[in-house]
C-alpha cells in the first residue's frame, strides 16, 4: 500500500514539474491568441511563482492541523482543476486569476506530499526513495519546455495545461487508495519548487525537498498572509501594467506594494509565529544565501520568460523551435547537481558561486549582444544550467551551515518563499524592460541581476557571532 503513497507523490511531482516549465515556450501563442502584446504575457508566470510563494508557508500549519494525506489530496485536486480552469480562459485576466489558484495549489502540493511521503516510510527507509523520484522529479521540467512548443504548434497553447487533467486524476486515484495515517505534525514541510530535481537546489523551478515547519499547530498568521498576498499582488500588478503600456495604475501600485512589504517585515517582527520569519536574515551567512539565491532566480526566470518569447517573436521561430533551444537548460541543472560537491570540494564554495554568477551573467549578456545560430544558442543554454545550478546549490548549502536545527523548517521555508517571489519579479522586471526598450534589454536586465547577486554573494560575510545566533532564534 505504500507503493501508492510514493506512486502518488511522484506522479504528483511530476505534473508539478511540467507545468513549471511548459507554459514557456506557448507564452508568445498566448499572447496573440488573448490579443495582448507579446511581453504582456509575463502576469502568467509571474502570479503564478508569486502565489506558489505566499501559498508556500501555509502548507506546514495546514498540514499539522489537518493532516499531510488529507492536505495533499486537496492541494491536488485542486491543481489539476485549476489547470482546466486555465485552459478555458477566455482572457488575459482570466487565465492570470486561475494560474494565481493553480499557484496557491502548487504551493501547498510539494510540502504536504513531502511529508505524506515521509509519513508513511521509516527514517531509516527514505534514502532509498531518491533513487524513485530524483530521475522522474528532474525529467518532467526539462521536457516541459519541448512539450510546451509541440504542443502550442500542433494543437494549441490550452494544451500546455490540459496535459495536466489526466496526470493529476492518475495521482489523485493512487493517493486516494493509499493508507492515511492519523494527522501529526508534518516531518518537512518547507519543500519549495525549485526548477531542476535534487534536494533543495536548483535556481527557479522543480522540486525542491528540504526543511520542516518546526511549529506544531500554532495560529495562522493571517495579517501576514495578507500583506504577502496584497503586497505582492500590487507589485506584480504594476509591473505587468509597465509591460502592457505604462499608466497611473502602475505608478500608484508599485509603491502601494512596496508599502505592504514593508508593513510585512515590520509585522513579522511582532508576531510569535510569523508566516515568514524574517528575523532568520539577521544571520548574514543566511542573509547572503538567501540573497543570493533570490536574485539569481530573478535573472534565470527573467531570462527563461524573454528569451524564448523573443526567439519567436524577432526571428519567427516556432514555438516547437523556442522550446528545443530551451530544452538544454534543464540538462545544464541537472549536470550541475551531480558536478558541484567536487566542484566545491576543489575550488571552494566562494569561487564556484562567484565564477557561476559571473559565467551567468556573460551568457546572458552573449544572448542580449549576438546571434548565434540554434545549436550555439543550445550549448550556451546548457552552460546557463551548468554554471548556475553550481552557484545557487553550492550558495544555499552555505547558507544553512549556521542555521540552528530548531528554525531549520523555518529557515527554508523563507528561503524557498523568498527565491519563488524573486522569480516572479524578475519576470516582471524584463517584461516591462522588453515592452520600454526591447528584448536585448530584458535580457541584459536578467544579467544585472545575476552582476547583483554576485555582489551579494561576495560583498556579505558570515560573522562568528552567527551561529549562537541562528541557534538561539525561536
Amino acid at each position: 500500500m505504500r507503493g501508492r503513497v510514493l506512486a502518488a507523490y511522484v506522479t504528483a511531482m511530476c505534473v508539478s514539474g511540467l507545468d513549471a516549465t511548459i507554459v514557456n515556450p506557448a507564452l508568445f501563442a498566448i499572447a496573440a491568441d488573448l490579443g495582448v502584446p507579446p511581453a504582456a504575457a509575463n502576469a502568467v508566470e509571474s502570479a503564478f511563482l508569486a502565489s506558489l510563494a505566499i501559498a508556500m508557508p501555509v502548507a506546514g500549519w495546514l498540514c499539522d492541523r489537518y493532516g499531510a494525506s488529507r492536505v495533499f489530496l486537496a492541494a491536488l485536486a485542486a491543481f489539476t482543476a485549476a489547470s482546466g480552469l486555465c485552459a478555458l480562459s477566455w482572457d488575459l485576466g482570466a487565465l492570470v486569476c486561475f494560474r494565481v489558484l493553480q499557484g496557491a495549489a502548487g504551493g501547498v502540493l510539494t510540502p504536504a506530499g513531502m511529508a505524506m511521503l515521509f509519513a508513511a516510510y521509516a527514517p531509516e527507509e527514505r534514502m532509498r526513495l531518491s533513487r524513485h523520484i530524483v530521475v522522474p522529479t528532474a525529467l518532467a521540467p526539462a521536457l516541459g519546455p519541448v512539450l510546451g512548443g509541440l504542443l502550442a504548434d500542433t494543437l494549441s497553447w490550452r494544451w500546455a495545461f490540459l496535459v495536466n487533467l489526466p496526470l493529476g486524476a492518475a495521482a489523485l486515484l493512487a493517493g486516494a487508495a493509499a493508507p492515511r495515517p492519523a494527522p501529526a505534525p508534518a516531518p518537512v514541510t518547507g519543500g519549495g519548487t525549485g526548477r531542476g530535481g535534487g534536494t533543495g537546489g536548483g535556481t527557479g523551478r522543480g522540486t525542491g525537498t528540504g526543511g520542516g515547519t518546526g511549529r506544531g499547530g500554532g495560529r495562522l498568521d493571517v495579517r501576514g498572509l495578507l500583506l504577502a498576498g496584497a503586497g505582492s499582488g500590487l507589485l506584480m500588478y504594476g509591473l505587468n501594467q509597465a509591460a502592457a503600456g505604462m499608466s497611473p495604475l502602475a505608478w500608484a501600485a508599485l509603491p502601494a506594494g512596496a508599502a505592504l512589504v514593508w508593513a510585512l517585515a515590520r509585522s513579522a517582527r511582532g508576531t510569535e509565529l510569523p508566516l515568514l520569519d524574517l528575523g532568520l536574515l539577521a544571520d548574514r551567512g543566511f542573509l547572503r544565501g538567501a540573497t543570493t539565491a533570490t536574485l539569481s532566480a530573478a535573472g534565470l526566470l527573467g531570462m527563461l520568460f524573454a528569451f524564448p518569447v523573443m526567439y519567436q517573436d524577432a526571428l519567427a521561430a516556432t514555438a516547437t523551435d523556442a522550446g528545443l533551444v530551451v530544452f538544454p537548460e534543464a540538462l545544464g541543472l541537472m549536470a550541475a547537481g551531480f558536478l558541484v560537491d567536487r566542484a566545491c570540494a576543489r575550488w571552494g564554495e566562494r569561487r564556484v558561486v562567484a565564477a557561476g554568477l559571473l559565467g551567468g551573467a556573460a551568457l546572458f549578456a552573449f544572448l542580449a549582444l549576438a546571434e548565434p545560430g540554434p545549436w550555439t544558442l543550445r550549448a550556451v543554454m546548457f552552460a546557463v544550467g551548468l554554471v548556475l545550478g553550481q552557484a545557487v546549490t553550492a550558495v544555499q548549502v552555505s547558507a544553512f551551515t549556521t542555521v540552528g536545527p530548531q528554525v531549520m523548517g523555518r529557515a527554508m521555508t523563507l528561503f524557498q518563499s523568498l527565491r519563488m517571489l524573486g522569480g516572479g519579479l524578475g519576470v516582471g522586471v524584463c517584461a516591462a524592460a522588453a515592452a520600454l526598450a526591447g528584448y536585448r534589454a530584458a535580457l541584459l536586465a536578467a544579467a544585472a541581476f545575476l552582476l547583483a547577486a554576485y555582489g551579494t554573494a561576495t560583498l556579505l560575510r558570515p560573522t562568528p557571532a552567527t551561529t549562537r545566533e541562528a541557534g538561539a532564534t525561536g
